[in-house]
């Protein structure tokens, strides 16, 4: 998946889940010259609170690092927000965590976002689905 077209899933994603809000908007920004940002959550009508997004399509070997959260945090901060939301599809080291902490970053790993996208159905569809009965003893 081309990594724009991944920034678009990402933001889709949050939306789905309810970040946007009832009225809010969710855009992706652009391409290039984003200054660490790839999409905006206004999460109210006039876009007061916002949310803004890191998204890195990442081999599963390669962990997001420290560096990576405090430079989204300067971006963060230069808009004048306090959080934002790192997503990678790889994992994070121990110092990203804590990183991410002090600076009131949010993280979704690989794993956590396989999790979030099954579970509300962004990018993914069922391909067959399966019951199972058991004897209802009461029954009988």
């Amino acid at each position: 998946m081309n990594p724009y077209k991944f920034e678009n899933l990402m933001v889709q994603l949050l939306s789905v889940m309810g970040y946007k809000g009832d009225e809010g908007q969710a855009l992706v920004t652009q391409k290039s010259n984003d200054h660490g940002i790839d999409g905006i959550i206004n999460q109210d009508p006039l876009g007061l609170q916002k949310v803004y997004l890191q998204v890195k399509r990442y081999a599963p070997d390669n962990s997001v690092q420290m560096p990576e959260i405090t430079a989204f945090s300067g971006s963060i901060k230069l808009k004048h927000a306090d959080r934002g939301v790192f997503i990678t599809t790889s994992t994070f080291t121990q110092g990203a965590i804590n990183a991410a902490k002090d600076l009131n970053i949010t993280l979704v790993n690989g794993e956590m976002l396989t999790n979030l996208m099954i579970q509300y159905q962004v990018g993914v569809e069922v391909k067959e689905h399966y019951m199972t009965y058991k004897i209802d003893g009461n029954m009988f």
